[in-house]
């Protein structure tokens, strides 16, 4: 690899070259992450409404929450930060305390200056073309 040796070791009833096979047990991991991020950090495996019409809409507003954290999550990997768990950046970014000022032609978000997250409101607010104060 470009930064030296990196040795793996993956033990399988499966043939095959073995790079080929660590790529199919590395792509089966990733999509785990994917599960795990929507269950557990986007909460979407709460489905207990008795009808089957309203847990489809809740599962609905889940997918939208997922994909709307994780389009926030793409933009800030462009803008150089690490790649993070969905409830990190939820504790990070969203779950926070602010004030919010309404204005003419803008809407300010006020945060307290020693929040921890602001260096990624500053990395979204680049990402989306704003101005930061």
């Amino acid at each position: 690899m470009e930064k030296g040796t990196n040795t793996r070791f993956v033990v399988s009833t499966r043939n095959g070259e073995p790079k080929a096979l660590y790529e199919f047990y590395a792509r089966r991991g990733e999509a785990e992450n994917w599960i795990k991020d929507f269950k557990l950090h986007v909460k979407a495996d709460r489905l207990s409404c008795h009808r089957f019409v309203a847990n489809q809409f809740r599962l609905l507003l889940h997918a939208a929450a997922y994909w709307l954290m994780d389009a926030l999550r793409r933009k800030l990997i462009e803008r150089g930060s690490r790649r993070m768990q969905l409830d990190t950046l939820r504790l990070d970014l969203i779950k926070i305390g602010g004030r919010v000022r309404e204005l003419m032609t803008k809407v300010r978000l006020h945060l307290a200056s020693g929040h921890p997250g602001q260096s990624l409101w500053h990395a979204l607010s680049g990402a989306f073309g704003g101005a930061h104060e």
